[in-house]
């Protein structure tokens, strides 16, 4: 008899056959883990949503553009407020955290208007809602009065804006906005400490209101349309409110 001829397919247990399965079993391994996170927030998977735009300084996140929108919004009442304090504080302490804000913040809106003019970004020109309530307040108030106002309400201010200052540093891919959030943490913490300096934070009222987690009204940046291209500009720090006597001291320089 002759010898019966070997079956076809006999080779998969050996040889080529083994390499082909682990190959399989490799790559099978490597892409569960992506499946299994890509619905998850917060990782790497999820590279560009529908909130999440491309530009040459690196992916913008709708984060990244609240994150702007609110450096614009501090400056735009407490530069007036800090000038404000320069006049109307009682104490040393009071007018030099009045410098500290006006300083701070001239410096910071020139920052933040050229970062949303090279992403492409509208800016707001007057505070918020509760921003404009805080200044009616401040305008209202005289002597010590004052000073505790000035201090406690823009230390409830920076604590909140403190946060998220630190949450866009550690998450933002954006390269601009990453230099944005960098003097960001500079300025409010300065800020922090010489109204802190001043003797009159009320911490217990501080942490009541931050418990609440009541934050200021924000009009979010909508997300630019697509890559940008040549910057385009906002608009100048132009107060369209009135707060005697800080509504005569002239605009931050440009």
């Amino acid at each position: 008899m002759r010898p019966r001829p070997p079956l076809r397919g006999r080779g998969i247990v050996s040889g080529t056959g083994v390499i082909v399965v682990g190959l399989t079993a490799t790559l099978l391994a490597l892409i569960f883990p992506i499946f299994s996170y890509a619905d998850r927030s917060g990782t790497g998977v999820d590279v560009l949503s529908d909130q999440t735009v491309v530009t040459s300084y690196g992916p913008l996140s709708g984060l990244d553009r609240d994150f702007v929108t609110k450096v614009r919004l501090a400056g735009l009442w407490e530069l007036p407020a800090g000038q404000q304090a320069e006049q109307k504080g009682t104490t040393q302490a009071v007018r030099t955290a009045g410098e500290h804000l006006v300083e701070g913040h001239t410096a910071l809106d020139q920052q933040v208007r050229d970062v949303a003019g090279k992403l492409g970004l509208q800016l707001p020109n007057q505070p918020s809602d509760q921003q404009k309530q805080w200044l009616q307040t401040l305008s209202a108030a005289q002597g010590t009065d004052y000073d505790r106002d000035f201090v406690n309400i823009a230390r409830l201010a920076h604590g909140k804006v403190f946060s998220l200052v630190a949450e866009v540093r550690a998450t933002t891919r954006n390269t601009l906005v990453r230099s944005l959030a960098d003097d960001a943490n500079t300025t409010v913490l300065d800020h922090i400490r010489a109204l802190e300096a001043t003797g009159y934070v009320d911490w217990d009222a501080l942490a009541r209101d931050m418990a609440s987690a009541s934050t200021p009204p924000l009009t979010p940046s909508p997300a630019p349309p697509g890559p940008t291209a040549d910057p385009v500009p906002a608009a100048p720090l132009t107060p369209t409110y009135t707060l005697p006597p800080a509504e005569s001291s002239p605009p931050p320089p440009q």
